[in-house]
């Protein structure tokens, strides 16, 4: 494995582990947003390790695309794509609701968790395997 995705891989980690920190902490919106930056930064993990490059986006969708994400039976599913999508602009500034149709809870907050929690377990699983090739 690449040094450079190593590097991708260790962010994405610290991202789900503020994630459920911030779960544990009520902190909703921190939550969402390190739930997203870990998936953002575990699919670009895979982009550098199998392109070596990504393009300059964090549409979930998008990368999830590129690096077949979606493809595989633990990939994202559209909709979660779409959610992990509608979380990152709304996340980070107190203009508009973190969620479009609703506001932040518990339960939306525990599902980008988990959701962040099993793209991560796969992509390391894959990852580690390319190692090993």
């Amino acid at each position: 494995m690449k040094d450079e995705t190593r590097l991708w891989l260790a962010y994405a980690d610290e991202n789900l582990d503020i994630a459920r920190l911030s779960l544990e902490r009520d902190y909703l919106n921190a939550c969402l947003q390190n739930s997203q930056q870990a998936v953002e930064k575990g699919i670009k993990a895979v982009l550098v390790e199998s392109r070596g490059e990504f393009p300059r986006s964090h549409s979930i969708r998008e990368l999830a695309k590129l690096s077949a994400v979606t493809e595989d039976s633990w990939g994202l599913s559209t909709e979660e794509c779409d959610l992990l999508d509608s979380i990152y602009v709304p996340s980070k500034y107190p203009v508009f609701g973190v969620l479009p149709e609703h506001f932040a809870d518990l339960d939306v907050c525990s599902r980008c968790v988990a959701i962040a929690e099993r793209v991560l377990e796969h992509i390391h699983t894959r990852l580690e395997g390319i190692g090993r090739e």
